[in-house]
């Protein structure tokens, strides 16, 4: 199997070693190259082209997110960034995956990480399957009929409608395309489980209710869910919906992981499964691995009217998590990520 070529872009000489040692182990990678600050990284992108690069957000001269807009634009490469815990960190980690990042790594002992090597498992698998990623779908992709399944109606039972979404790596920019194009006025209430760690989903939420027209929120335990607004799990915490009486309420709570995941896509759709007086439609979106297919396969058993939308492997930054909906469950549509909100639109408002 050949190594995918990384290339490391830090401040830091002494992160640049920390970081280049860690990646070097797995014997599927190897590091070709680093940089200092986003300036010289880019020449080195051009010199060295890399599979992957890992970039610091943090940095002198050009800092992480002007190198990634840049690097997008110029020479688009798998881009991981490294991010530190703080709010003003989550932020820029927020607008460097919604501009084309694939990943982030937490810096988990803030700008300077001594204790990096705690999550070198993390690094390498995260740097692996960055390398395999989709990062530029084409329009000619995007529009091709034929990557599609055709829209199946569904005789659906009740005035009101939630829609579940589950998605992971690639996910806020997944969203955003999403989010972005439902409208003000939206018959249906969406309740999201992105794969992200606590801290980092509250600015995801704040940013994408800055570029949607409907109300987008980090959900909070026993808030009532209403139409038009679209609330994310909190990151490490499950997020399951109940009725009390004609309502909707969010459960936000810190059970054991399902499937290595929480928030748990599996662990909303069987919760939605249990509502009897709602119309049902499950989206799953971009991630790696199969979360969201278990939970799927019990809404079609308790409710055969249940619509389940998958996202198309043309653009899919990762095509796993749909992939295995695909497989398994046989969904009603399947649509490349600019079509799904026409898709939810039309399902609604039928």
């Amino acid at each position: 199997m050949q190594k995918f070529k990384v290339l490391v872009i830090d401040d830091s000489a002494f992160m640049r070693k920390v970081i280049s040692d860690i990646i070097n182990q797995d014997k599927h990678l190897e590091v070709i190259g680093t940089a200092r600050n986003g300036e010289d990284g880019l020449k080195k992108v051009k010199q060295l082209k890399p599979d992957v690069i890992t970039l610091d957000i943090e940095m002198p001269v050009m800092d992480g997110l002007t190198a990634l807009r840049l690097i997008m634009e110029e020479y688009p490469t798998p881009v991981i960034m490294l991010s530190s815990l703080t709010y003003e960190g989550a932020n820029s980690t927020i607008t460097a995956l919604q501009h084309g990042a694939i990943d982030f790594i937490n810096k988990t002992s803030g700008p300077i990480s001594l204790d990096l090597n705690k999550v070198s498992e993390e690094i390498c698998s995260k740097v692996k399957q960055a390398a395999t990623a989709n990062i530029e779908p084409s329009d000619e992709q995007a529009k091709d009929q034929d990557t599609y399944t055709e829209f199946q109606p569904q005789q659906f039972k009740h005035n009101e409608t939630i829609i579940a979404i589950g998605v992971s790596t690639g996910g806020p920019k997944a969203l955003q395309q999403v989010l972005s194009k439902v409208p003000r006025q939206f018959d249906g209430t969406i309740v999201i489980v992105q794969h992200m760690p606590a801290k980092f989903t509250k600015s995801l939420a704040e940013r994408l209710d800055r570029l949607a027209e409907i109300k987008v929120k980090e959900v909070q335990n026993g808030e009532l869910l209403k139409k038009g607004h679209a609330y994310i799990a909190p990151g490490d915490y499950h997020l399951q919906v109940k009725s009390i009486g004609r309502s909707l309420a969010a459960v936000v709570e810190q059970t054991e992981p399902v499937k290595g995941h929480r928030p748990s896509v599996n662990r909303l759709f069987e919760s939605i499964a249990d509502l009897s007086t709602f119309n049902k439609v499950g989206v799953v979106l971009t991630g790696m691995g199969s979360d969201g297919t278990d939970g799927a396969k019990l809404l079609r058993e308790k409710d055969p009217s249940t619509y389940l939308i998958a996202e198309s492997q043309q653009t899919a930054v990762i095509y796993g998590m749909p992939k295995s909906l695909v497989e398994e469950v046989n969904p009603n549509l399947i649509r490349p990520i600019n079509l799904i909100a026409e898709a939810l639109i039309e399902v609604v408002e039928r």
